[in-house]
């Protein structure tokens, strides 16, 4: 009853922001959206285990940049270089899951479900289906017909300490709480040896290695990535698995073993080590805290001026 008061605050909140966003958008128009879009997501996580990951970071790098238009969907042309060929954005992948979702919606409901609202809905579907929470998508997002590469610099960065990243989420208007919840999506997924491994060795010219990293865990990522590493995709999970949705990012993070300097940094900061602290203690706290956190960022620069694309890679 409390989750759902909250989530019923957050559209009040919505509705006064301008924005007309709402869990029952399409009710008469494609009462069938939240089916289709959850069996296309299923078959592919059943397919590919990387999916849900994917899924997810692709929303967050979409609502840092414009907005939550699908911008991030949008292929680069001749005349212009689009937000997902920016550097930070070579690792994206699965955009191939929303575009079948996109052509079964237009078979279904044609020119009705934006892109935008296909992947806020896939992002939460893969966090149920990897065993986490649930929370109604607000939809009613309008697709932008903007996409540029160069604005991606702008996106939180895996070396940001905490300062940095509070100020990256507030511009957003987001919260630190917002931060440190939303940074749990790191349960699921892996990160690249060129993200951590200047952690490993000549960290500084006091430390070889990084000290807040634990020092068995060091000597294990050290393995995994060797001075001379040939292999582009060796990496490591960001919590044990990096397939189920849990709290053990945050117990991760609590025993020195945060991957990215962005997830170590939480710790050490007195405005956000409490809330790391406690969501790892409680993974009950973190999926109550996480829906919510996930709708507000849902909402970050909702624009009415778009449109709805036919095909979710070019603008109408």
């Amino acid at each position: 009853m409390i989750f759902s008061l909250n989530v019923l605050l957050i559209l009040i909140r919505v509705s006064l922001s301008g924005a007309v966003l709402d869990a029952n958008y399409y009710q008469k128009t494609c009462p069938q959206v939240e089916d289709i879009i959850y069996t296309t997501v299923r078959n592919a996580t059943t397919h590919d285990v990387k999916v849900s990951a994917r899924i997810l970071r692709m929303f967050f790098h979409d609502c840092f940049i414009r907005g939550c238009d699908a911008s991030v969907l949008l292929d680069s042309t001749p005349d212009n270089k689009a937000e997902k060929d920016g550097h930070i954005n070579f690792s994206l992948a699965a955009f191939e899951v929303i575009d079948d979702a996109k052509t079964k919606l237009e078979q279904s409901c044609p020119k009705t479900v934006s892109c935008a609202d296909i992947l806020a809905i896939a992002a939460r579907d893969v966090v149920v289906i990897s065993g986490g929470p649930s929370w109604s998508v607000l939809k009613g997002r309008k697709d932008g017909r903007i996409s540029r590469a160069e604005e991606t610099k702008s996106l939180p960065l895996s070396y940001h300490n905490t300062s940095q990243l509070i100020h990256s989420f507030s511009e957003k208007g987001l919260s630190v709480k917002d931060l440190v919840t939303l940074s749990g999506g790191h349960t699921l997924g892996r990160s690249r040896c060129a993200e951590f491994a200047y952690r490993l060795r000549n960290f500084s010219s006091a430390h070889d290695t990084d000290p807040t990293l634990d020092p068995e865990f060091a000597a294990e990522l050290k393995v995994v990535c060797p001075i001379h590493n040939k292999d582009p995709n060796a990496g490591a999970n960001l919590d044990k698995s990096g397939l189920g949705f849990d709290n053990d990012y945050y117990k991760r993070i609590v025993g020195g073993r945060g991957l990215l300097v962005s997830d170590q940094t939480l710790l050490g900061d007195h405005r956000t080590r409490w809330r790391v602290e406690a969501l790892a203690r409680y993974q009950r706290l973190f999926f109550w805290d996480f829906g919510p956190a996930m709708v507000r960022l849902g909402n970050v620069g909702v624009d009415e001026s778009g449109e709805v694309r036919l095909n979710c890679r070019v603008v109408n």
